[in-house]
């Protein structure tokens, strides 16, 4: 199936001195400018190209490569803006359109907006919109708690972080439970925390339940305090940053390490710091 705003793999049927004609199947003949065609690329070969409208709305294949495709979101930058709307970069010649009525907020020249990006069915054009709401799903339909998600910041907010959950879904990251720098436009892998209710999805960036992440977490701990001759200067009045800083770690989870490793008689806690107790003979700490 061919698409615009897609990839697609066409075979070369022609050959002229601007370009190569691609065979678009029901799209008829399909123009590779000059300026893509590889140095090699004969008649009756396959290539992968990406296809777009050209100014004048003729289908066009190109081998560069956008930075996403049509159904996608990304983090794009506006390059100008007109009365009628914005123009990004996506990483084509043609920069993308962005209608006045397609925009969550007026973009301006500069600023950076995660869009979706889609094809105007009314002039066969590749577009992209801001207004994220209308895209992504609040209500859960297949998501399972503990489950693993790709990530997109793409709003900060007094309670967090709005986060679309696999490019289908909207989510949020309560600032709480972020113990990290965060940024919009960043990608980062989550976890589904909780399916409220109303089916809204909480999410977080670790995996939630003890046996899931204390055992790393105190193999860690023991490594960086040795590591660190012996005596790490984190203490329970450390704020959470500075425990994420030193061990990417929340600091109930550093909390519930150190517990685990004094239980085992393998550290104590001084004014200074977590220190290490020697042993004569080297203790493997116990996980679980």
């Amino acid at each position: 199936m061919i698409n615009i705003g897609q990839y697609a793999t066409l075979e070369v049927v022609k050959k002229l001195s601007f370009g190569v004609y691609l065979d678009g199947g029901p799209f008829g003949e399909i123009l590779l400018p000059i300026r893509y065609v590889p140095a090699d690329l004969e008649i009756g070969k396959d290539l992968e190209v990406f296809l777009y409208t050209d100014s004048e709305d003729r289908i066009i294949a190109t081998t560069e490569k956008p930075f996403a495709v049509s159904g996608e979101l990304a983090y794009l930058r506006v390059v100008s803006t007109q009365q009628n709307g914005a123009f990004l970069d996506w990483g084509l010649s043609k920069d993308l359109f962005v209608p006045m009525r397609e925009q969550a907020e007026k973009m301006e020249t500069g600023r950076w907006y995660v869009v979706k990006l889609l094809l105007d069915e009314s002039t066969d054009r590749m577009m992209a919109s801001s207004q994220l709401v209308k895209f992504l799903k609040e209500e859960n339909e297949d998501l399972t708690v503990g489950q693993e998600v790709e990530l997109l910041i793409y709003r900060k907010t007094n309670l967090g972080y709005k986060v679309a959950i696999d490019q289908k879904y909207m989510g949020l990251i309560f600032a709480s439970e972020v113990f990290q720098p965060l940024q919009v436009g960043q990608k980062v892998t989550g976890f589904v925390k909780n399916i409220r209710e109303d089916k809204k999805i909480d999410v977080l960036l670790q995996k939630a339940g003890y046996e899931a992440r204390v055992p790393d977490a105190v193999e860690t701990l023991l490594k960086k305090i040795k590591d660190n001759k012996g005596l790490l200067p984190l203490t329970d009045d450390s704020t959470p940053e500075e425990i994420y800083r030193l061990l990417q770690m929340s600091k109930k989870t550093f909390k519930k390490a150190v517990g685990s490793l004094y239980k085992q008689q393998m550290i104590k806690l001084t004014a200074e710091g977590i220190k290490l107790i020697e042993q004569n003979t080297p203790i493997k700490p116990r996980l679980s």
